[in-house]
């Protein structure tokens, strides 16, 4: 699955709540903040290759599931298929703002969708129109916007309102075990066991993506082979 599912991570201010109880006076020290969750960097490795970030667990939590969680009505995130010339094109959900723990960002969903179910709603598309250069948007019509609702949740993309460097990546998610140069000063950083290709940016806004680790291969894959990253 050939997509833009190119995807990022920042660190932005703790923002602590004081809870101010009768306990906390009398002992004359702050309280401590609540434990946060749903973090970036908090990735839980399941059993038979899979994982589960921001709450959901990739291959199995639906467009549903990350609604719930995330929000939905003035918060609802644009569901349309993406399409990049010469390709079937990918079904995703977008949101531009979403709040993962202490940390905000853009956050983009993949879902999980065979070639002849995009091509049957993209012929029911009432709308297309080009976004970048030769790439199309399509919306989905009404019935279909409820139809993927069920839809599985392939990979996710994070991009957070803060930027990232070097020293933080290494602190919050460890070494990696390949570090890959790409074009326009970026270097990809991945963690297969994870299953999360980390982009860092020099010049502009980094991606965090993240897919099942049993399927982080084919995201290596598409990496190298997008010709976006240079190779030994």
């Amino acid at each position: 699955m050939k997509s833009t599912l190119l995807s990022i991570l920042a660190f932005i201010a703790l923002a602590i709540a004081f809870l101010a109880t009768p306990l906390f006076f009398t002992s004359g020290k702050p309280p401590l903040p609540p434990p946060s969750e749903g973090l970036p960097w908090q990735i839980d490795m399941l059993p038979e290759g899979r994982s589960k970030v921001f709450g959901l667990t990739l291959g199995e939590g639906t467009l549903n599931d990350a609604m719930v969680k995330f929000g939905h009505g003035d918060h609802h995130p644009q569901i349309a298929i993406i399409t990049a010339p010469e390709e079937t094109g990918v079904l995703e959900a977008y949101w531009e703002s979403v709040s993962a723990g202490f940390i905000t960002g853009k956050m983009v969903l993949t879902l999980e969708v065979s070639k002849e179910v995009i091509e049957s709603m993209r012929s029911r598309s009432i709308k297309t129109e080009y976004m970048k250069s030769t790439t199309r948007q399509s919306t989905l019509h009404p019935d279909d916007k409820r139809a993927v609702l069920n839809f599985p949740i392939a990979a996710i993309a994070f991009i957070p309102a803060a930027q990232l460097d070097e020293e933080r990546i290494l602190q919050r998610f460890g070494t990696p075990d390949e570090r890959i140069r790409g074009i326009n000063d970026t270097e990809h950083f991945l963690y297969p066991a994870k299953g999360l290709d980390l982009r860092l940016d020099g010049n502009g806004k980094e991606v965090l993506q993240y897919v099942a680790p049993r399927d982080f291969a084919r995201l290596r894959h598409v990496l190298i082979d997008s010709k976006t990253v240079t190779t030994p």
